[in-house]
């Protein structure tokens, strides 16, 4: 779909499910590790992820490189849920891609997106602000957790997409 660099952009699918998950799994506890309840990481083992990843793929863009997964985003409704890249692609345009793929997939159906983005997570924070996105909350994000949600103490951030 999009080329940048050898970069890839396509909808992600069922072979990608297990990259899909090692990824997160790994770039969840980088960017939220001491930010987020404790409670919480009982909830984000490599195999939650494994269950998290399936019902979303539909919503779910991946980025490749010369056939390897190195990132992915995934929107809901009007909502940025995820956007994560493999550690070696960070500062490369990565993310910045899948960024925009999401504010367009959003923009099909909104005026304006969303996403969440915990506390203390300053690089993620700085990297939406470069990418024009406003804090504009304090927002208690509810994150899935088994039976129940954890509520972690996030910033709402958003941009208008159209």
């Amino acid at each position: 779909m999009a080329h940048d660099a050898g970069l890839v952009l396509r909808p992600a699918q069922p072979d990608d499910v297990e990259a899909i998950a090692v990824l997160w799994h790994a770039g969840w506890r980088d960017g939220h590790a001491g930010h987020v309840p404790a409670e919480l990481h009982r909830h984000r083992r490599l195999a939650d992820f494994r269950d998290r990843v399936p019902p979303r793929l539909s919503a779910t863009t991946v980025g490749t490189r010369d056939g390897r997964l190195v990132g992915f985003v995934t929107v809901r409704e009007d909502e940025v849920e995820q956007v994560y890249v493999v550690g070696p692609a960070r500062g490369t345009g990565v993310a910045g891609t899948l960024l925009a793929a999401a504010e367009h997939a959003v923009a099909a159906r909104f005026d304006s997106a969303w996403l969440a983005v915990a506390v203390g997570n300053t690089r993620a924070r700085r990297f939406y602000t470069r990418h024009g996105w406003r804090d504009a909350a304090a927002l208690d994000y509810p994150a899935e957790a088994g039976t129940a949600p954890v509520l972690v103490a996030c910033r709402r951030y958003e941009k208008r997409v159209r």
